[in-house]
């Protein structure tokens, strides 16, 4: 009797079954059966929100040079696990040429992003002129909670490409998985929850699109909305479930395997500009310019 693995959600660094008690099976393209994923709730949605926004507040305080630290840590660890992340997509149907390539690609991009955390902040804060007796100064600050659907046609590639930059810039992540291609993104929890991430950090749900997102959107407490490869009536109606907190919602229409599909760019848009005043003395002569 062959007993077909369940793949649990992750949420507050623990694996739990989900509140609903409801299972899908997964087969692969011969319609063989591969395994059985949770299909996550709305209340599943809350838990997950809620820990993001437990695990806010130490994770945007890290400092830059730790949380590059820890990102690297990921990219060891799923490179210590290429054969099992190449044999999960061999099994979802793709090709072993292409699996072996797209679990290099997830790699490299998570060091691209451990390479950032210390940096961005020189790019996107500045001095500012001003003419009083006043020193004025822009910084970046994470959004918040951000919400991520991921690409529904990569099982790990679009994952990974969305939700590092978002955890590089200090922010806390709820994400649904590809609801067809989910078995790497429970397994990138595992990889995750030995990677020295706090708990909360990232929280990863499998099941249908269609049924989370606009539980997640609605969510008076997200911050944004990541939304990758999605069709015109769903990022309508994702941008008016959006409204009542007036969350950002930001859709990029990738291709993740291309070489510019990252950057700064993708921080930027989930950091907050805050701008300071402080109050300077006028010494002798000096002028109200600085």
């Amino acid at each position: 009797m062959n007993v077909l693995k369940t793949y649990k959600i992750y949420i507050g660094g623990q694996f739990p079954r989900t509140e609903s008690g409801r299972s899908y099976l997964l087969k692969d393209a011969n319609g063989n059966p591969i395994a059985n994923v949770c299909q996550s709730s709305k209340k599943d949605i809350r838990n997950a929100v809620q820990a993001a926004r437990k695990a806010f507040g130490s994770w945007s305080e890290r400092s830059a040079f730790n949380r590059g630290q820890i990102l690297y840590r990921i990219a060891e660890m799923l490179e210590g696990r290429k054969t099992q992340f190449i044999e999960e997509l061999t099994l979802q149907g793709q090709g072993l040429v292409s699996a072996k390539h797209e679990i290099e690609l997830c790699i490299d991009r998570i060091v691209y992003y451990a390479g950032w955390c210390d940096k961005y902040q020189q790019l996107l804060s500045s001095v500012n002129p001003v003419n009083s007796s006043h020193f004025n100064f822009s910084m970046a600050e994470p959004t918040g909670v951000v919400g991520i659907l991921a690409d529904q046609d990569t099982s790990l590639l679009g994952l990974v490409s969305q939700l590092m930059p978002v955890i590089a810039g200090g922010n806390t992540v709820v994400l649904i998985a590809s609801e067809a291609l989910p078995l790497c993104s429970i397994s990138f929890a595992e990889v995750l929850e030995t990677s020295d991430l706090p708990a909360g950090v990232v929280n990863i749900l499998t099941g249908s699109a269609s049924e989370l997102l606009p539980t997640l959107a609605e969510h008076m407490d997200v911050n944004a909305i990541f939304l990758s490869n999605v069709g015109k009536e769903m990022e309508k109606s994702t941008q008016i479930s959006a409204v009542d907190n007036l969350k950002r919602v930001i859709v990029k229409n990738d291709d993740w395997t291309q070489e510019n599909a990252q950057g700064i760019s993708y921080i930027s848009s989930f950091q907050e500009i805050k701008t300071t005043w402080h109050p300077i003395e006028q010494i002798g002569g000096a002028t109200n310019s600085y």
